[in-house]
């Protein structure tokens, strides 16, 4: 697959980005090649290759989910304004 003015063009226009006209070349090539790239990577043979998370194989310690009885929720809400009900208060950012 090869990536042209049209392909970028259609990409600013779902990303609501804006590039300047001297800008389209270097992104033609840059994704061009990056499209190579993963190509090359899907021409790799991974019959029989087990999925992995991660290239170590690694455990992850974690400590047991209990509530902790010892904390004192109200000592630690004083430190703010904005608790109400128990709760945290924190400002809204979808709208």
């Amino acid at each position: 697959m090869s990536i042209d003015q049209s392909d970028i063009d259609k990409l600013a226009q779902l990303s609501r980005l804006e590039f300047a006209e001297s800008e389209h070349a270097d992104f033609v090539s840059k994704l061009g090649s990056i499209v190579e790239f993963v190509d090359q990577l899907q021409a790799a043979e991974t019959e029989g290759v087990l999925p992995m998370a991660h290239p170590l194989d690694l455990v992850q310690r974690l400590r047991p989910d209990a509530a902790d009885p010892d904390i004192d929720r109200e000592a630690l809400q004083s430190t703010t304004d904005a608790v109400a009900d128990g709760l945290y208060l924190v400002p809204k950012v979808i709208e």
